[in-house]
């Protein structure tokens, strides 16, 4: 007999992967494009989640690897001829984890709030440089990215297909994110919680929790990456907003509206504020605004996020049928 409790997730997964297989069938081509954006941002929000939520690290400046990404993946298609798409892909994976890696030794010194401070400097570090470097970068005008087809010898995909693109998106994207959630099982994904709950005890255990976080940093930072270069493949286009503080605000918000306290916490708060942007942004100009409030509302009332409400309502309705099952069972006994 398998547990419920372990089942659970395996079909929940399964409905998910069920129903994104089947919004292009049912979907206009506009709701399939907001999809695709809720997807690359999920695996951005879970990066930071990973960083947040698991190491209990702030950071403002994780949009420095989500910019880097998009920007090593547009230069590198702009320049090296015939470059496959997953080619591109992998150079700004490569960029970022060795940018997590160097970035990480220096501000992982660095405690609290003085770390979070570091990583505002560093991100603003990125943001001019991609702003003066002109000939490179585009400056405030951007670059423009050309998807290339997805040549797998027996087929040739067609990526400016915005079905295609979405399915290459989902696969990708998908296999990426469960890969983070098996990293949370691992001995590596616990040490990481436990450092952040008891670093000295940790440490007395001769753990060595300098090395733990740098390795967490650098994962993130590589995520992070490579959710960029999907974000820039998806928009064709790349410009400063991928690297500027406003992005790190962006996935702090997706994190927190979703929930830092679970895996999945993240991901509906990617899909949520994505969806909800958009609603916002078709009936008013100061939709920046409503959100923020919105934030407010979840940090003061609902602090566990989307995730921890739909938790409660769920324990709610189980306790609810628990009670009328009782009810039923004793009339019956009578």
């Amino acid at each position: 007999m398998v547990n419920k409790q372990y089942a659970s997730p395996y079909i929940c997964g399964l409905i998910v992967i069920v129903l994104g297989v089947f919004i292009p069938v049912f979907f206009p081509a506009y709701r399939v494009l907001l999809v695709t954006e809720a997807i690359i941002f999920s695996l951005f929000a879970i990066s930071y989640n990973l960083l947040l939520g698991y190491a209990g690290l702030l950071s403002f400046g994780h949009a420095m690897f989500f910019g880097t990404g998009a920007y090593v993946t547009a230069i590198s298609l702009s320049h090296i001829k015939g470059l496959p798409i997953l080619g591109a892909v992998f150079m700004a994976i490569m960029a970022t984890t060795a940018l997590g890696f160097l970035a990480g030794s220096l501000l992982l010194r660095h405690k609290g709030h003085y770390f979070a401070l570091l990583t505002l400097a560093f991100n603003s570090l990125f943001f001019a440089i991609a702003t003066k470097w002109h000939s490179i970068t585009g400056g405030d005008d951007g670059l423009s990215v050309t998807r290339p087809d997805l040549n797998l010898y027996f087929i040739k995909l067609n990526m400016s297909d915005i079905t295609t693109f979405y399915y290459f998106t989902g696969l990708i994207i998908g296999i990426v994110i469960l890969f983070c959630w098996y990293f949370t099982k691992t001995a590596m994904g616990q040490t990481v919680c436990l450092i952040r709950e008891n670093e000295e005890r940790m440490k007395f255990l001769g753990y060595n929790t300098n090395i733990s976080r740098l390795y967490l940093f650098t994962f993130t930072g590589a995520l992070a990456g490579f959710a960029g270069s999907f974000y820039a493949l998806f928009f064709q286009f790349t410009s400063i907003t991928a690297i500027s503080i406003d992005m790190t605000t962006t996935v702090l918000l997706m994190t927190f509206i979703g929930g830092t306290g679970t895996f999945v916490g993240p991901i509906i708060g990617a899909f949520a504020f994505t969806f909800l942007q958009d609603y916002l942004s078709d009936i008013t100009d100061r939709w920046p605004l409503i959100m923020g409030l919105i934030f407010i509302f979840m940090v003061l009332y609902v602090p566990g996020g989307l995730s921890d409400l739909l938790a409660s309502i769920k324990d709610r309705i189980s306790g609810l049928m628990d009670k009328t099952g009782r009810s039923e069972t004793k009339g019956q006994n009578r």
